[in-house]
């Protein structure tokens, strides 16, 4: 039976808990888009290399923010009761799942209308504590410029053999 950090099961379980990581990674190349750090993991697995020792790894992460539309007291309350009366709506199935011998149809809509009620009110009092400071809606996204391919260094030398002959290039090597 092997130890915890040696080998077998006990080894595939640490390093479930120790993450995402290599014991000493090497970098096979850098690539500015994720497509070609995919394709050169894809090309190594083709060539039956253990790609379980590689990762890529994003780096120089930035956040872009998409303005989608302007945000308007109309947009709020509709926006909040939507999502109110969605949350009713889960409520009173869940509500109706319980009792017997009850108009279901009845305590779904009674739901429905009080989250709906509720969503739009909830949202008005949060929109109007902002004082106008964010009157637009937007979406985030944190992306990374560059990505990295790293392999365990037992199988740098294999892997950056195979890479040198991968048609359309190789990766930047760093």
């Amino acid at each position: 039976m092997s130890s915890p950090m040696t080998g077998g099961f006990g080894r595939q379980a640490a390093n479930l808990r120790g993450g995402l990581t290599l014991e000493y990674p090497m970098s096979l190349g850098v690539f500015t888009e994720y497509a070609d750090a995919q394709r050169a993991v894809d090309y190594l697995s083709d060539k039956e290399f253990p790609v379980e020792n590689c990762m890529i790894v994003g780096t120089e992460l930035k956040q872009i923010e998409r303005v989608v539309g302007r945000l308007t007291w109309g947009r709020v309350i509709a926006g909040g009761a939507l999502s109110g009366a969605w949350f009713g709506a889960f409520i009173g199935l869940i509500l109706s799942m319980f009792e017997s011998g009850v108009n279901v149809l009845g305590v779904v809509i009674s739901t429905v209308i009080f989250g709906a009620v509720f969503g739009a009110v909830w949202a008005a009092i949060g929109y109007s504590l902002t004082g106008g400071k964010r009157d637009f809606q937007s979406v985030t996204q944190v992306v990374a410029t560059k990505y990295e391919v790293l392999v365990e260094h037992k199988f740098a030398m294999k892997a950056h053999e195979l890479l040198d002959n991968m048609p359309g290039g190789g990766p930047t090597l760093t």
